[in-house]
């Protein structure tokens, strides 16, 4: 007998010491009984399953975006004086036009009334005159064209007066919150000076830094997810800008998109999750990426081949595309309704025996 079949034997006696309670049977057959007994009993490995299918995939930009007001508008006065009257107070929803303030009216409105009466003359003056001139031809043509600029000066004049008496009342440019007043009654302000601050909140604007790596995958329209954690709210949306440069600090381009904020419960300067899809596929095979096996020459999955106790595992070399959180594409290497092997994959070769305990 060869050493190494001896060897052989005394393994398959250690491994299998309970046998030796059989007694007389494995005694009366000797040494290759016991051989005969593992030459029966091959290696079964127990693995669970799932049938591979086609679905869509999308392949994502994952971003940090943050959010602004669609529009947001900070109010100065256009005409000096002391603020006499507050009408809406900040936190309160305003609609575009209504008064939010107004100033001290007193003298332009004295001077209104001044220019008014000079211009009702004026205007009378070069009617009369315009008569005397044009059908009795009586005066000089000077003094026809004198009281014509002298009527059109006063209207041009009290119409200043009228638009600078409209600009004392200060109203809101538009629909939103009053988010920040910036006077008190009494307080004088000039033209120029910043008296409120007004926020349009719905929808909301989500602004994402996109690297520029990727400026050939973005443009307008583009389908992106946006998740508010904080808020626990998800709606789907798409790029409604692209800029057209990329910051140098940071080698990055600007896209915006928008979100509904019917309740206002959504806040500028909250921070969004965004996936903006850079591909996307309608029948893909995607398989766990756990299910991947790294050899040298790349990735193998395994699948079951055979039923019962014919069932052995095969592996099958695969072309990888790209990935998404736990999944991947393959490109190559699977078939929908293949068995692919996800739980013991990596206890298994090519041609062991398994046993399929599960089908996820």
């Amino acid at each position: 007998m060869k050493v190494g079949k001896r060897w052989r034997r005394g393994l398959l006696l250690a491994n299998f010491g309970a046998l030796a309670g059989c007694g007389s049977e494995i005694e009366a057959g000797g040494p290759d009984a016991v051989e005969g007994l593992a030459e029966a009993s091959p290696r079964i490995i127990n693995v669970e399953t799932s049938t591979v299918r086609t679905r869509e995939f999308a392949e994502l930009i994952n971003l940090a975006g943050v959010v602004m007001a669609d529009q947001d508008v900070t109010i100065s006065a256009q005409e000096s004086g002391v603020i006499r009257r507050i009408l809406v107070d900040k936190g309160n929803s305003v609609r575009s036009g209504q008064v939010l303030f107004e100033i001290d009216d007193q003298i332009l409105r004295s001077q209104m009334l001044e220019s008014a009466a000079q211009a009702s003359l004026a205007n009378e003056t070069w009617e009369r005159r315009k008569r005397l001139y044009e059908e009795e031809q009586v005066g000089s043509e000077l003094a026809y064209l004198e009281a014509k600029f002298s009527a059109e000066q006063a209207i041009a004049r009290l119409s200043m007066l009228q638009a600078r008496l409209a600009n004392t009342v200060i109203r809101a440019p538009i629909d939103g919150v009053l988010e920040t007043r910036m006077v008190e009654i009494g307080t004088m302000v000039i033209n120029g000076t910043d008296v409120a601050r007004v926020v349009s909140l719905d929808p909301v604007r989500i602004v994402a830094g996109v690297p520029e790596r990727y400026a050939k995958d973005v443009t307008v329209g583009a389908s992106a997810t946006v998740l508010l954690e904080v808020l626990d709210i998800a709606t789907e949306s798409t790029i409604s800008y692209v800029a057209a440069t990329v910051n140098a600090q940071n080698r990055t381009f600007l896209v915006e998109l928008q979100m509904p904020n019917p309740e206002s419960v959504i806040k500028p300067e909250m921070v969004a999750n965004i996936g903006l899809v850079r591909k996307s596929w309608e029948d893909a095979i995607v398989i766990p990426q756990e299910a991947l096996v790294r050899v040298e020459a790349g990735f193998v999955v395994f699948v079951v081949d055979g039923m019962g106790k014919d069932a052995v595992a095969v592996s099958r070399s695969v072309q990888v595309g790209p990935s998404q959180e736990d999944e991947v594409v393959i490109e190559e290497g699977l078939s929908a309704g293949d068995r692919l092997i996800v739980v013991g994959q990596q206890q298994v070769v090519s041609q062991d025996r398994v046993n399929v305990v599960g089908t996820i």
